[in-house]
């Protein structure tokens, strides 16, 4: 398997579950309820989507030959932490009251926490794909 093919694609599939997983409360809710939710943590997670935007896009472009690939593999690590650091710091933070008021369904508890478990995704595939082309 090579590592400097493999690893992007994983990152790019990772961002696009960050993403998604962003978008999956706003089939179940108001927006202005999502609004809240959101905003209720120490940090927005929406940035950690605006970054998963952008590192999807390094991504692509490192796998490509357009991007330098050990630029593209830092970009990605580093954006991946950031997405990460974000997605963690407000999954711990927003309280439960919000979450538990937010829906009737079941599934929004889990929300953050899976937001939580894919936003990893993404620094694991910049890691590894630094470590297939040797810059670690």
């Amino acid at each position: 398997m090579d590592g400097s093919r493999v690893a992007p694609l994983v990152g790019i599939v990772g961002c696009g579950l960050v993403l998604l997983a962003l978008l999956a409360p706003y089939l179940g809710a108001d927006a202005g309820a999502i609004g809240i939710y959101y905003g209720d943590g120490a940090v927005n997670p929406l940035v950690g989507g605006l970054f998963a935007a952008v590192t999807v896009i390094v991504l692509a472009a490192g796998r490509s030959g357009r991007t330098a690939p050990a630029t593209a593999a830092g970009v990605a690590l580093v954006f991946g932490l950031v997405i990460a650091g974000v997605s963690l710091v407000w999954s711990l933070t927003v309280p439960e009251s919000t979450v538990f008021q937010l829906s009737t369904t079941s599934l929004i508890e889990f929300h953050r926490w899976l937001l939580a478990l894919v936003s990893l995704v993404v620094p694991a595939s910049g890691a590894w794909y630094a470590r297939a082309l040797a810059l670690v």
